[in-house]
Parts: C-alpha cells; structure tokens; sequence
C-alpha cells in the first residue's frame, strides 16, 4: 500500500495514447486518490485531472521533412521536460507510445535516477530490431499490449510485463449483431459487408477503387448485399464519396460516419486495410479480408525492412494464417472477391474464424487498466 502523495510524469503523442493514458490514471486514483499527474496530454488525460505542460499536438508530427522543421522545437520541449521532471523528483516516469521522442526522454530520465516504464512497445519485433538495445538502457519495465511481444523482449532480456489490450476489455465477447443492425437500420436478417479502406489520406486514394470494384462484383454474387462504409472523419468521407462517384456510381451503399466497430459487429465479413482496425474486427468476431497496396518504393522498402511473415495482429496473436492477406499486386477486386464470398455465404471457414477469434479475444482480455496501474505502483515503491 502507498499512503503517501505521488507525483508521476506522463508523455503521450496521439489519440490512441490519450485513451490509454486517461484509463491508467482512473485506475491509479482508485487507489491513491492523491497521485498529482504532469506532463504532456491529451483532452481525455486532462479531463481525468492530468495537469498539462504541453499539448499532444505538439508531438503530433508526421513524415521526414515535418520532423525536420519542427525539430528544434521538438529538441525544446524535450530539454524543458527533463529539467521540470528532474526539479520535481518524480516517483515514476510513464512514457506512452511515441516512442521517436520518448525513448530518448527515458534514457535521460533514468540517468537522473527517476523510475522509467514505458506503456505500448514500439514494433521492435517487427522492424529496426536494433532499438531493442536503446529501449534496455533506457527503461526499468516495458508493457505491452500483445503476449508475442513480451516473447520478443524476453529473448533480450528486457523487463517486461504483458498487461493485455483495453480494447479487448471494452469489447464483448459475444457482440450482439442484431442489436448493431437495428442501430444502424438494417434489417437483422439481411447480409452485410463493411468496407474500411484506411484511416489515412493515401489508404483510401490507394484501395478505395479496388474496394468499390470488388463490393460491386460482390452485390452481382449477392444482390440482397448490404455495403457499410464508415469513415473516420469528413475529410476521409468527402474523400472517398469522391472516388465513388468516378468509379462505382451507381453502387448503392451506406455511408457512416465513424461506427466502425458498429459496422464491423453487423457484418458477415469486413474488407478491411491493415492496422488497429483488424484488431476491432477480430474482437468483433467479424470475418475479415485484409487488402493492402502501398506506393512501389515503400512496399520495397517493407520487404527489405520488415522481419514477420504476416501484418495483421489476428495473424500475428495466432502465430499463423488465419486471415487472408491479398497485398499489393494481390490486392485486386477479382482475389478479394473470390477470398470474401466464402466468409459471406457463411461456410465452416466464417465459423472456425469466429471460433479463432474468441479464444485470442480471451487471451488479451486482462483488465489492462488496473495491471498498468499495478505496474505503475510497484514502480513507485
């Protein structure tokens, strides 16, 4: 037990940071009501009381020649930080994520003499393997969200500790699909795809055709199929009605704004891009299709970089295929429709898939919030 005031520093970059940042210090205050939070936040970490030197979007700095000419006052910030942290003699340091700017912060910190853990790993298993070495000096703990994460760090010795996914605690088990169909006004009996071309500019400008082009062969296999696309923001939607309108423009759909975990739990199958979003659709129990193109150069680049056989993270908690993967030159209308009329005529494949992917949903489902706060807490002591 700490009966004692503690004072921890927190550093997030993005969005995905703030939630887990604001679901850390609602578990910590459980039990130490009095824990004086500071640093870098977002609105949801400063909602929770969070008291903020700078804003996240300070950090919030994409591509090379963005870095570049935000660099001195990114070398600013952090210069600044490590003189406020080491004046206030914190108990514990909680970087999350950003791992650009906020390893090298932990590596000055712990010269200080102040308690390092660092809260999402950066995908070290997947690329750059090398910084596995700078993240041992400069951290005490690493927590990870995934339990193949902690398999990498423990082949180098690094501590450790596999705190489970948020996500997988807010999910249920068992999503209710005819509840989300009434939400968004389907019908509970009618047949579903979801379409989730990205979250980024480049994604939809890439896949929006392909995805078009294949719902469209897919409505001629299935003319009672119903098409949910959601959009992350209005930028993206006005983006991809864009592309509709020139490649499929008489392809009736349903537009929505945001609901991609709505849209995911009412659907027989998702055609989805890779990223986070395969991991909603996986605990959404919704078979899925990844499809995935980039520009030549950076594809080329990703085989020489990357180290792992597979990029979506049911794949990769499964340790092998479970979703098909149609990447680049693969990723075209005629393989993903041939891939997805199987998950949508509901064959034994859309069952097993479901099957899969309860059991990996219960594997990193550990109320993540609370095992952070332990973590966070014996790091205190």
């Amino acid at each position: 037990m700490i009966n004692r005031p503690l004072t921890i520093g927190v550093v997030v970059g993005e969005t995905s940071g703030d939630i887990l940042g604001s679901g850390l210090i609602r578990a910590i205050k459980e039990q130490v009501p009095n824990t004086h939070f500071v640093g870098i936040a977002g609105p949801q970490m400063q909602a929770e009381g969070c008291e903020v030197w700078y804003d996240m979007e300070e950090l919030a700095v994409m591509g090379f020649v963005e870095v570049l000419t935000q660099l001195p006052r990114l070398l600013k910030i952090r210069k600044d930080l490590i003189r406020r942290f080491s004046y206030l003699k914190l108990d514990v340091f909680v970087g999350i994520d950003a791992p650009e700017f906020n390893i090298t912060l932990e590596g000055q910190l712990k010269k200080r003499g102040i308690r390092i853990i660092h809260y999402v790993s950066p995908s070290v298993w997947a690329w750059r393997q090398n910084r596995i070495f700078k993240i041992r000096k400069a951290t005490d703990l690493v927590l990870t969200l995934f339990p193949f994460e902690k398999d990498f760090y423990d082949r180098f010795n690094v501590p450790c500790r596999f705190i489970g996914h948020t996500m997988a605690d807010s999910i249920p088990l068992y999503p209710d699909r005819v509840a989300a169909r009434l939400a968004l006004g389907l019908d509970p009996q009618v047949r579903c795809l979801a379409l989730l071309p990205g979250s980024r500019s480049t994604e939809v400008e890439i896949l929006s055709a392909d995805f078009l082009k294949t719902a469209q062969k897919l409505r001629q296999h299935f003319p009672d199929l119903e098409i949910l696309v959601p959009l992350v923001n209005q930028e993206r939607r006005k983006q991809f009605e864009r592309k509709k309108a020139e490649i499929t423009p008489d392809l009736t759909i349903h537009l929505l704004n945001g609901q991609g975990r709505e849209a995911m739990i009412a659907s027989n199958a998702t055609l989805l891009a890779s990223g986070t979003a395969t991991l909603e659709c996986m605990l959404a129990k919704c078979p899925m299709v990844v499809g995935y193109r980039m520009k030549p150069f950076s594809f080329w680049l990703a085989q020489k970089l990357v180290k792992i056989h597979y990029i979506s993270l049911p794949n990769l908690l499964a340790g092998r295929k479970i979703v098909t993967e149609l990447l680049q030159h693969d990723c075209i209308p005629d393989k993903l429709v041939e891939a997805l009329i199987p998950l949508l005529e509901g064959s034994s494949h859309h069952d097993n898939m479901q099957n899969i992917f309860l059991a990996l949903h219960k594997s990193i489902r550990r109320d993540a919030n609370k095992q952070a706060a332990k973590a966070v807490l014996e790091g205190a002591l």
